[in-house]
Parts: structure tokens; C-alpha cells; sequence
């Protein structure tokens, strides 16, 4: 990797330690946000406030060892960057779905299964790409924020909660005007603490609003400033009913985690071309193990801190000693017991705020990503009717209050429902996308022009990226020149292109001798004893001139197969 001139420390240097310290408290604090969504999911399931202390500071320690085992590599497991981990919305409103129907038990159970699901998906995530294109990506991303974002205000003005008194709508409105200030006119440290800042002004708003009474004061000051999270060993329990919704949010999670890490790559490689799949295999992995010991020690499912990334950008401090110094100020913070007993007391019209603020950068988030491509009827219809159908699930509470037992999980949720619909639509649409075009050649006469021109030409309709047909184009005349030259004996050259968007493939038949692509380089004796050694030579020449190559014998004439990640 070459290091941008925006960037002072790159992921493999090392910071002062003074600067490695300071950076890590900047990232602890924007991680700390986050968790008003196990907070909610507790107070959900009506525990006490003792416990909710300690299932805090628990959680608090699993986003520890999940930065640490994000940031390292532990044999197959971390992506190498500065990439820390953080609750999430994604698993917010299956978490709710699970405390309706079997309490934090069910939470934790199916905690684990998404985590260990979202393990499985890692190394299969490139080749989901056509089931999970951008728009899906984005449409999922933007419900998380709105169910979020309609959750969260249902703690508030919700029909079966105590009614909102005027001091609550003041100190809501005035924390949430002190992040929006910050954020948008703010500069430097307070620009980027503006929610933690937020936060605070709001805790200082609730004791003056009286919004924060003598039995939470006497919480607060019961916890002891240093021990050990009290918490029962967690019980677990699992619902097939609920393995759609926390299999919908694990998918979510992952491709959150495959954008983070991508961002990661781009912040710190000036030479960045294409996501590097291996460190994204890794990290998506990484997710999941973290994620599973969430669900494992008793809280709920976590993510890559995307924000996190984001302030690594902007202050140009990307070493990954940096996530080791978050991730160990994390564990610390959970010995704490101050810190999660605050959290815990959290007044209902501040945790709002600061879920609305949160949740404003996830909706523009998924926005931008939707329409990231070009947006044609049947993706426009996808999105849309995916939309309307996640939306009418929270305006209209009747309909998943009729849906059958094995439905409701699916229909109870914005998420899950609008989801399942787009997934269903994409695989519906998908028929008859895939485009080929058929060029037959003379090896006697024929030019690369022949080839390249119809491939330009193609391409241009197909809405294929010029790099990639000017690959696949190259690759044809080589492969081209090498068979008319050492295999080919009668007939035509028969090439075959197909594009769906995802992928290039290329498929090259002809009479004559087949053209291996060997793994080693021929050595001097054998491509001097005959034309055998040759063909061997000239394949192995051409093994790299695409991402996947193959040859076979089909019916007796050679089949070479060439395949170009798009």
C-alpha cells in the first residue's frame, strides 16, 4: 500500500504514545453512543436498573475484545485495520422481536446464531453479490435507521407508555439541538464529540428538569467505581420463527462491515484500485465471532464502527494501535461501574435525542447508497415496493397483528418485512438479465479490431465499466493469437460473452488442441521437445489475463472459460 498525503500515520505505523492515547479516548467516545441500542433492548425486557447496569458494563468488554479481534489478525480471523467495533441498529429491531416473544434469553440465543451465521457467510459474500446488489444494500440500511429511528419515538409517544410531560419534549428538543449545533457549526475536538458533548448537556438538562430522580441519583452513587460486571450466567434459547429476522440483520451487519473495511483500504492506500476480498473475508469474520461472543457473555449483537473509520480519515491517525488502545480502554471501562450505572439512568428523552441523531446519518447513509447505481424500472420497483411495504408494517400495526404465528416475525418487523420483499423482487427480476452476444472468427484473417469493437460497442449498451471490457478484450486477442498460432487446427473461432452485470464471462470453443493453463512455467526441455511444451508455455503465460480461468473438452473440441469480476 502507498500512503495518502492525507494521511500523517498509516495502519501499520506508530504514533507517539500520547497521540495513540488521545486518539483512542476520541474513539471510545464516539463508540459509547451506541449503546442506547442494548440499553433500549433491556429496558424492553424490564429489567432492573442493577442489571442493566451490569449487562452495560458487559457489553462494554465484548466491544473491547471485538475491536481487538477486528484490528489484529488471529490466523484467519481480523482485518489489520483501525476498525473498532460498536453496537448496532442492524440487530435493534429483531432484538425487540425477540424480547416480545421468549425475553433476554432469546435475545442471547439468537445473538449467537447470527453471529455464527454471519461467520459462515464470510467467504461466500463475493459471490452473493448478484442476490445482494448496492440497492439491496442501501434499501436495508435505510430501514434499520427508520425502524430505529420509529422504536426509539415509541418510547415516547408510544400508546401503551407513560405520557410525555412538557420537561421531557424541552430536554429531548435541547439535547438534540446541541448535537445538530455542534455538528454543523462546530469545528475541530467539539465538531467531532459534538453527540458525546450532546449527550452530557442533556444528563445536565434532565437533573435540572428534575427528569433524573433520588432513586437513580442513588444508583449512581451505590456503584462502586471499581469491580466486577455482577451478572448471572446468561441463559440462552433459540425460535426458528426469529432465524428469518436475525438472518436478514446478519446480512445487514456483514455488508455494513464489508462497506467499513473497504473504507479502510481506500483511506489507506493512495493506489486503491478494487477491495481487497481477503482482508474483507477477514474482517467479516471477525464481525461474526464478535457478534457470537456478544450473544455467548449476554448482550447484543455488535458491528464495525463505521464512524470510527470516518474520524481516522479526517484527523489522518489510522494505525491500528490505535483500535488496541479503544479496545483495551473498553475493557477497562467495563471494571467501571460508574460509567454503566450513568448509562443505565439514562433518561427516556435523552436516549431519543441521541437515537435521532444517530439514526439521521443512517437514512442519508442508506439514501446515498441506493442511489449509488443507476436506478432502472426494476430496480426502481424493488426499492420502491420494499419501501412502501416496511412502512406500512409501523403505520399500520393491524397487519402484522393478523399474520399466522410462522409469519409474524417476518411481517412484525419494517425491516425484516421490506427486506424479504426486495429480496424476493431482485430474484424475481433477475430473469433474462443476463445478456450474450456470439462473434465468430477466421484465425486466418481476423484482427483484434474485430473483437475490440464489439466489445466497446457492447459494453457501451450493457452499462459494463470500461476497465473491465478493456481487460476482457485484451485477454480475447492474447488467448486468441496463442490458439490460432499452437492449437488450432480446422473450423472457426466461436466467442461467446455474456454480462449481468456482476460479471464478465468469456467462453472461446474451437477444433484443434486443447490450451491448458498450467500452474508452473514449463521448464527449458519440455518446451524444447515439442509443441506440447509450447502450448504450455503459452497458457501459462495467460493464466493471470482474467480473475478465473478454465479449459476443458466438451464433445471433443476445446472449451476455454474466462470469468471477470465486474
Amino acid at each position: 500500500m502507498k500512503k495518502p498525503a492525507s494521511l500523517v500515520y498509516g495502519v501499520a505505523d506508530t504514533p507517539p504514545l500520547h497521540l495513540v492515547v488521545m486518539s483512542g479516548v476520541q474513539h471510545v467516545a464516539l463508540i459509547s453512543i451506541d449503546l442506547v441500542f442494548p440499553l433500549l433492548i433491556f429496558r424492553a425486557a424490564h429489567e432492573p436498573l442493577q442489571a442493566v447496569t451490569s449487562l452495560l458494563a458487559v457489553g462494554m468488554i465484548v466491544l473491547g475484545v471485538g475491536s481487538l479481534l477486528q484490528s489484529a489478525r488471529a490466523g484467519p480471523v481480523g482485518s489489520g485495520y483501525m476498525c473498532p467495533s460498536s453496537f448496532t441498529a442492524s440487530y435493534f429491531a429483531p432484538s425487540l422481536l425477540a424480547v416480545k416473544f421468549g425475553g433476554l434469553p432469546l435475545v442471547f440465543g439468537m445473538t449467537v446464531f447470527a453471529g455464527l451465521l454471519e461467520a459462515a457467510l464470510a467467504p461466500l459474500l463475493h459471490r452473493l453479490r448478484a442476490i445482494l446488489p448496492s440497492e439491496i444494500c442501501g434499501l436495508v440500511i435505510f430501514m434499520i435507521g427508520l425502524s430505529a429511528g420509529i422504536a426509539g419515538l415509541r418510547t415516547l409517544v408510544g400508546a401503551q407508555d407513560t405520557p410525555v410531560i412538557a420537561r421531557e419534549w424541552w430536554v429531548a428538543g435541547f439535547t438534540l439541538a446541541t448535537m445538530v449545533a455542534l455538528n454543523v457549526w462546530g469545528r475541530g475536538m467539539a465538531r467531532m464529540l459534538c453527540a458525546l458533548a450532546g449527550l452530557v448537556a442533556g444528563y445536565v438538562a434532565a437533573v435540572a428538569a428534575g427528569l433524573i430522580g433520588s432513586k437513580e441519583m442513588a444508583a449512581m452513587a451505590a456503584a462502586p467505581w471499581i469491580g466486577v460486571p455482577d451478572v448471572r450466567a446468561p441463559a440462552w434459547s433459540f425460535d426458528l420463527m426469529l432465524a428469518v429476522p436475525f438472518a436478514i440483520a446478519c446480512i445487514a451487519a456483514a455488508m455494513k462491515a464489508m462497506g467499513t473495511i473497504t473504507l479502510c483500504q481506500r483511506t489507506n492506500d493512495a493506489e486503491w484500485v478494487r477491495p481487497d476480498m481477503r482482508s474483507i473475508t477477514r474482517g467479516v469474520l471477525a464481525d461474526g465471532a464478535s457478534t457470537a461472543i456478544a450473544g455467548i457473555a449476554g448482550t447484543v449483537g455488535t458491528n464495525t464502527c463505521t464512524s470510527s473509520v470516518g474520524l481516522a480519515a479526517a484527523t489522518g491517525v489510522a494505525a491500528r494501535r490505535v483500535a488496541w488502545a479503544a479496545g483495551a480502554m473498553l475493557i477497562v471501562l467495563g471494571f467501571l461501574p460508574k460509567l454503566p450505572a450513568a448509562l443505565a439512568v439514562m433518561p427516556r428523552s435523552v436516549v431519543v435525542a441521541a437515537l435521532m441523531f444517530a439514526v439521521s446519518f443512517i437514512l442519508i447513509n442508506g439514501l446515498q447508497v441506493m442511489s449509488s447505481r443507476m436506478l432502472d424500472a426494476r430496480r426502481t420497483l424493488v426499492i420502491g415496493l420494499s419501501i412502501v411495504g416496511g412502512t406500512a408494517v409501523e403505520v399500520f400495526p393491524i397487519i402484522s397483528g393478523a399474520a399466522s404465528g410462522a409469519m409474524a416475525p417476518i411481517v412484525g418487523s419494517a425491516l425484516v418485512f421490506s427486506t424479504s420483499i426486495a429480496l424476493a423482487l431482485n430474484l424475481l427480476f433477475r430473469l433474462g438479465v443476463r445478456r450474450t452476444i456470439t462473434i465468430d472468427l477466421d484465425p486466418a484473417g481476423w484482427k483484434p479490431s474485430d473483437v475490440e469493437d464489439v466489445l466497446i460497442r457492447q459494453g457501451g449498451a450493457w452499462g459494463a465499466r470500461a476497465e473491465v471490457i478493456n481487460r476482457a478484450s485484451w485477454a480475447i486477442c492474447q488467448v486468441l493469437e496463442a490458439v490460432a498460432e499452437n492449437c488450432w487446427r480446422t473450423g472457426t473461432l466461436v466467442v461467446e460473452v455474456s454480462f449481468d452485470e456482476f460479471s464478465l464471462d468469456v467462453m472461446i470453443s474451437y477444433y484443434g488442441k486443447l490450451l491448458e493453463f498450467p500452474t508452473q512455467r514449463p521448464d527449458e526441455d519440455e518446451i524444447l521437445s515439442g509443441d506440447d511444451g509450447v502450448r504450455r508455455l503459452a497458457g501459462y503465460m495467460l493464466r493471470h489475463a482474467a480473475d478465473r480461468m478454465r479449459s476443458e473438452l466438451r464433445y471433443g473440441r476445446p472449451v476455454l472459460m474466462f470469468h471477470f469480476d465486474h
